[in-house]
């Protein structure tokens, strides 16, 4: 009896894993805090520099229009 058990619960893990790897997880990848920081950070300062262009693309048009 003991021999059937064991044999049985080697299948039943081995079903388990190929299962596992069959369906993986939907959940979105960890990003550390220090990242979430360092991304935040460069979204600033992208955004920032977005503005200083769009303002001197602004005054530029408007001495041509003079």
């Amino acid at each position: 009896m003991n021999r059937k058990k064991k044999v049985n619960q080697i299948l039943k893990k081995r079903m388990k894993q190929a299962n596992a790897k069959i369906h993986k997880s939907n959940k979105p990848r960890y990003v550390s805090k220090a990242d979430r920081a360092k991304m935040e950070q460069e979204e600033a300062l992208a955004a920032q520099n977005d503005t200083v262009a769009t303002a001197e693309v602004d005054s530029e048009s408007k001495a041509d229009a003079e």
